[in-house]
């Protein structure tokens, strides 16, 4: 007679395997002497299989080290002093000041008008656009969703845009792939409130600052205490034109009836 095989705990014995993507696969034999299908230890088991990340993959916009080379303010800095004049760029002016984010989308931006530039460049220049296009392609892993419609750009230098590409690259090395790895909530592009938008404060200090200009509604008081004001000046130099037109039809008559005479 054949010895029964006594089964394997998922959760003692075999832990190593468990703890590994792969689906462990037993013998027939192995998989008829297996737990009741909803004991507390499978239980457990379909959670854990169910929180992994494993099966549910990786953030779309994950870092695990850090994309950023220690020498990228080189070829940035090669790349500005090779230009013999400043290409017209556009940057966005309005995004979001929110933490990390805020460098992630302008550099994601700029490497889009690297991209662009590229396409039109010289040989030389090509090769210096793809060596800081190299330090700052990270973000394309980010799967962003499309700008916002609010987003505002203005009309600036590439010089400019290659000065805020190596500020924001400064302010990311420290931390991205570290501290920071998951940037998940940066993927909807985000701009700052429009000031129309904006609820007022609620503190009194806060108040008495937003009274420093002059209200619109005291502005359309004074408007409205001046339109009577206005009406009757009217009316006073319409009943003085007619009074003075009057007068001069008095005249005329009697003026016709001394010349027949």
């Amino acid at each position: 007679m054949g010895k029964i095989r006594k089964p394997h705990s998922v959760l003692n014995g075999d832990k190593d395997k468990a703890g590994t993507c792969h689906r462990h696969e037993g013998s027939p034999a192995e998989m008829t002497v297996l737990a009741p299908a909803w004991s507390p230890n499978s239980s457990l088991l379909l959670l854990l299989l169910l929180l992994s990340p494993c099966l549910w993959g990786t953030p779309d916009c994950y870092f695990s080290h850090s994309p950023i080379s220690s020498n990228f303010y080189m070829k940035i800095r090669e790349l500005t002093d090779y230009l013999l004049k400043d290409y017209p760029v556009t940057v966005a002016v309005n995004l979001q000041d929110e933490k990390h984010c805020k460098a992630l989308w302008s550099l994601f931006l700029a490497q889009r008008w690297i991209e662009q530039l590229k396409t039109v460049a010289g040989s030389k220049m090509q090769t210096l656009l793809e060596g800081v296009n190299t330090e700052i392609h990270f973000v394309t892993s980010c799967t962003f969703q499309p700008l916002p419609e609010c987003l505002r750009f203005v009309q600036t230098n590439i010089s400019h845009l290659l000065q805020d590409t190596c500020t924001q690259l400064f302010a990311l090395k420290p931390c991205i792939g570290k501290a920071c790895q998951n940037f998940s909530r940066c993927l909807e592009v985000q701009c700052q409130p429009d000031s129309s938008t904006l609820l007022p404060p609620r503190s009194p200090i806060a108040l008495e600052a937003t009274e420093l200009p002059e209200p619109r509604p005291r502005r359309l008081l004074l408007l409205l205490l001046l339109l009577p004001l206005t009406l009757v000046l009217l009316a006073a130099a319409w009943g003085l034109h007619w009074q003075r037109a009057r007068r001069r039809g008095e005249l005329h008559p009697g003026d016709a009836s001394l010349v027949h005479r």
